[in-house]
C-alpha cells in the first residue's frame, strides 16, 4: 500500500542530505517576471498611472506618502469590486515597506488583482512602480496585499465570494500563498502579546541615555471633518483618505523629534475597525513611541465621533521614520523620554515591534549568497518562520516547467534546473487516502518505524498544533559521491543530523493540498557535534492532493545545490 511512499521518502533522504542553496523569494519571483506571462488578462486586474503633479508632492518636491496610500487603496477596492460584483471596504493592509521616493514629474503605475477569494473576504495584491518618462526607466516602489470585504446594501450583511480561478503559473503561486499570509494576519495582533508576556523580549532602560526629548512632545492631535470629496461611492469615508491623514500627523510628529523633514519607510499591518461616514469628525493622535539610532517609530490612532455620540476607534497603525543626510544616507536620531505608565508600555512594544520587523525582512527576504541557511529559531520570528517554510515549498510545487527525469513502478522523478539552482521531485499517486497519507508522513518522530533511513527522530519542541521542531538522524551521502559531505574531509559511516522546522498544514478550501514543509533552523541546545555531518535544508516536503476513489498523488520536493554546506 505505502510503497510509493516509500520510494519518495527514500529520494527525500538523498535529497534532502544535499545543501539547499537556493534564493527562495527573490530568484522564483525574479525569474517568474523573465517568463513570457501567458497573454490572458486577469478579469479582477486594474491598472492606474498617475502622472505626479506639485499639489501631489511634499516640500522635497516628491510624492507624498498619503496621496501614494489613496491611489493605492482607490485601485484595490476598484479590483476587488470587479471580483465582487458589488461595493466593497478595505478591513486590513499587511506591512508596506517604501523602497524609492517618486518625484514631480515622474509616473506611478498601479496594478491590483484579486489573488484569492475567501468566504466572505478576499486578498488583493498591489504592485506599485515608477516610470521616467525622459529616461525611460522603471523601477518598483512597494507592493502590498489588502484585504476586502464586501457588503449587500440592503440587509448589511456580507456576502459570499465566487472562487478565484487560478490560470498562469503565477496566479497559481499567489493563490496558494495567500492562505498563508491570511494565516499570518490572524495571529498578527497577539504575536507582540506573546512575546512581552514571556519575556523573550529584553526590556530596555528607558532612562539610560541622557539628552533626551519628552515623548510629549512630540505628540499631535489633529481633526478632520468628512466631506462628500472624503467619501467612496458608499458615503463612507475613503479608507485611502483616513490613511493619509494618519501620514500627515505621524510625520509631525516625526518631524517634532528630529527638527527635520522625515522620510517614512514602513507601515505596519492595521485593521479597520469600523467604518465613518460623511458628517463624522475624525480625530487623530500620534506620538514618537520610541527611537532607535537611524529610524523611529510613530503610533497613530483614529476615531471618529459624530456630534455629541461618543468617540469610536477606527484605525491604530504604527510607523517608521527616517532622516535622509544629502547623500541619502539615515541620520542618527534624538532619543526619547517615554511618558510614565502608557508611554513606558509603548516604548516597550516599539522595540519588541522593531525585533519582528526585522525578523520578518531577514527571514522572508533573504538572498542567495546569504549564509547560514539555517536561521535561528526563537518565539518571536516563529510566525514568520513558519510562514516561509510553507510558502517556499507551495512556490516550488507551483512551477509548471519540471523536465521527467525517470519513472519506475508509477514512480517519477522530476528535475527542474534553472541558473544555478537544481531542484528534484518524485511524484506517485498511491492507494491511500490523503488525509491517511498526511498523519502518515507529518509526524516524523514516527518515521524510523517504517523508514529505514530515518535512522532517528527526536520531538524537540511543539511549537503549536500545526509547527514542530525535529532532530533527525539520517545516513550520509555515500563516500564519493558528488557534493558529498563523505567524499571530501569526513571518514565514510558518519551520520548526518538535521534541526528540523516541520509545518503542517491541512487544506484551507477545496482544491488545496496537504502540506508538510521543512527546512532547517539552528537551536542552541542542539549545536552541532564531532559524531554527526550537520544538513542543512532551505525548503523541502510533501503536497498530497486527492484524487479519485480514495487514492492520493504524493508530491515530494526540494531545493538542490549549488555548493555543499554542512
Amino acid at each position: 500500500m505505502f510503497l510509493g511512499l516509500h520510494a519518495a521518502t527514500a529520494v527525500f533522504r538523498s535529497t534532502t542530505a544535499l545543501a539547499m542553496t537556493s534564493r527562495v523569494f527573490g530568484d522564483l519571483e525574479d525569474e517568474e517576471e523573465e517568463e513570457e506571462e501567458e497573454e490572458r488578462i486577469n478579469p479582477t486586474e486594474v491598472k492606474m498611472s498617475q502622472i505626479v503633479m506639485p499639489c501631489h508632492s511634499n516640500h522635497r518636491q516628491e510624492l507624498s506618502a498619503g496621496q501614494l496610500l489613496k491611489w493605492m487603496d482607490s485601485t484595490a477596492c476598484l479590483s476587488a469590486e470587479r471580483h465582487a460584483g458589488s461595493p466593497c471596504v478595505t478591513a486590513s493592509i499587511d506591512d508596506i515597506y517604501f523602497e524609492h521616493t517618486i518625484s514631480v514629474g515622474q509616473v506611478v503605475n498601479i496594478r491590483a488583482k484579486v489573488n484569492r477569494a475567501f468566504n466572505t473576504s478576499m486578498e488583493v495584491g498591489v504592485q506599485v512602480s515608477c516610470e521616467d518618462l525622459f529616461t525611460d526607466r522603471h523601477w518598483r516602489v512597494c507592493q502590498a496585499y489588502a484585504t476586502f470585504v464586501t457588503l449587500n446594501l440592503l440587509f448589511t450583511s456580507q456576502v459570499t465570494l465566487k472562487p478565484i480561478v487560478p490560470h498562469s503559473q503565477k496566479e497559481q503561486v499567489e493563490y496558494s500563498v495567500a492562505a498563508e499570509r491570511r494565516r499570518v494576519r490572524m495571529v498578527h495582533d497577539d504575536i507582540i502579546k506573546d512575546l512581552l508576556s514571556s519575556g523573550s523580549i529584553q526590556q530596555a532602560d528607558s532612562s539610560v541615555v541622557s539628552n533626551k526629548v519628552a515623548a510629549e512632545k512630540t505628540k499631535v492631535e489633529s481633526v478632520e471633518l468628512v466631506l462628500p470629496p472624503h467619501a467612496n461611492h458608499q458615503v463612507n469615508t475613503f479608507g485611502g483618505q483616513i490613511m493619509a491623514w494618519m501620514v500627515n500627523v505621524a510625520t509631525i510628529a516625526a518631524s517634532r523629534l528630529c527638527q527635520a523633514h522625515p522620510t517614512l519607510r514602513t507601515i505596519d499591518m492595521f485593521t479597520f475597525r469600523g467604518p465613518s461616514q460623511v458628517g463624522d469628525r475624525l480625530l487623530m493622535r500620534a506620538i514618537v513611541n520610541n527611537a532607535f539610532k537611524n529610524s523611529m517609530e510613530v503610533g497613530v490612532r483614529a476615531e471618529a465621533y459624530h456630534e455629541e455620540g461618543p468617540n469610536r476607534h477606527i484605525n491604530s497603525a504604527f510607523m517608521t521614520f527616517e532622516v535622509l543626510d544629502d547623500h541619502g544616507k539615515p541620520c542618527t536620531l534624538p532619543r526619547i523620554r517615554p511618558e510614565p505608565l502608557e508611554g513606558e508600555r509603548r516604548f516597550q512594544e516599539a522595540i519588541a515591534r522593531k525585533k519582528i520587523r526585522l525578523d520578518r525582512k531577514y527571514i522572508i527576504s533573504r538572498k542567495q549568497a546569504e549564509v547560514p541557511l539555517s536561521v535561528p529559531w526563537n518565539p518571536s520570528n516563529q510566525v514568520y518562520l513558519s510562514y516561509n517554510n510553507v510558502s517556499a515549498l507551495k512556490m516550488l510545487s507551483a512551477r509548471n516547467n519540471w523536465r521527467l527525469s525517470s519513472e519506475k513502478d508509477t514512480v517519477r522523478l522530476y528535475t527542474l534546473e534553472q541558473k544555478s539552482m537544481l531542484s528534484f521531485r518524485v511524484e506517485a499517486e498511491v492507494d491511500v487516502p490523503a488525509d491517511r497519507a498526511f498523519y502518515l508522513l507529518a509526524e516524523l518522530s514516527d518515521r524510523p518505524s517504517w523508514d529505514s533511513h530515518y535512522k532517528k527522530c527526536e520531538r524537540i519542541h511543539r511549537v503549536d498544533d500545526d509547527d514542530f521542531l525535529y532532530r533527525v538522524v539520517t545516513p550520509s551521502v555515500p563516500p564519493g559521491a558528488v557534493g558529498s559531505p563523505t567524499s571530501a574531509n569526513s571518514p565514510g559511516g558518519i551520520l548526518q543530523d538535521f534541526i528540523l522546522l516541520a509545518s503542517r498544514r491541512k487544506p484551507c478550501g477545496s482544491g488545496d493540498p496537504y502540506v508538510i514543509a521543512l527546512r532547517s533552523v539552528t537551536l542552541p541546545t542542539h549545536p552541532p557535534t564531532e559524531r554527526f555531518n550537520r544538513g542543512e535544508v532551505l525548503c523541502a516536503g510533501f503536497t498530497i492532493l486527492e484524487t479519485k476513489q480514495n487514492k492520493s498523488l504524493v508530491r515530494l520536493d526540494a531545493f538542490s545545490l549549488e555548493t555543499f554546506r554542512s
